[in-house]
C-alpha cells in the first residue's frame, strides 16, 4: 500500500473534456505541481455525496491559500458518471477535478482497492485523501471504514499539512 514518502505510480485516468472523455496520466497531473487527490468508494453514494465531496468544496479556498494547484476527486466510476456527479454536487463549479479510474489501474497500483459485495461495491477504492508534491506523497489520510469520512475530509487533510 502507498504511504507517505512514496512516489505515485504511473497510471492513466480519464476526465471529461470539452469534447468528451480524455485520458490523462498521473504524472502529467502531478509533475512539478502540488495536488490533492481524494478518493471515494462510489459516486452518488451516501457518505461520498453528503460528506466527502462537500468537505473539499468547503475547504477549497484554504487549499488554494496553501499553494495547492488542483484538487482531484477520484473514483472507479466511469467518466460520464463522474462528470454528472461533479455537476450535481457542485464540485465542478467549485473547481474540483472529477477523474475516473474506471479500470482500477491506479487504485490497485497504490493498494487502495477493496470489494464489498453485500452493498454492491466491487473493485472500488478505499476512502482516502493525500497531498502530492511533484509526484511524491507528502501526506496521506486513509479511513478505516469506507462509510466514514473524518481524516480524509478536506478539514482532516488540512490539519496535517
Amino acid at each position: 500500500m502507498i504511504s507517505t514518502g512514496n512516489v505515485l505510480p504511473e497510471a492513466t485516468l480519464i476526465q471529461m473534456g470539452s469534447e468528451g472523455p480524455e485520458e490523462v496520466s498521473v504524472s502529467d497531473k502531478t509533475k512539478g505541481r502540488k495536488v490533492v487527490i481524494f478518493a471515494v468508494p462510489g459516486a452518488f453514494t451516501g457518505t461520498c455525496t453528503t460528506a466527502h465531496v462537500p468537505s473539499f468544496i468547503r475547504t477549497k479556498s484554504q487549499f488554494d491559500a496553501k499553494g495547492v494547484d488542483e484538487i482531484i476527486c477520484l473514483s472507479v466510476n466511469d467518466p460520464f458518471v463522474m462528470n454528472a456527479w461533479g455537476e450535481s454536487t457542485g464540485a465542478t463549479e467549485a473547481g474540483i477535478t472529477m477523474v475516473s479510474d474506471a479500470g482500477s489501474e491506479f487504485t490497485k497500483a497504490i493498494g487502495m482497492n477493496f470489494d464489498a459485495p453485500p452493498v454492491g461495491l466491487i473493485a472500488r477504492s478505499k476512502r482516502y485523501a493525500m497531498l502530492v508534491n511533484d509526484g511524491k506523497v507528502v501526506a496521506l489520510n486513509l479511513e478505516e471504514s469506507p462509510g466514514t469520512c473524518e481524516t480524509s475530509a478536506g478539514e482532516g487533510l488540512l490539519e496535517v499539512i
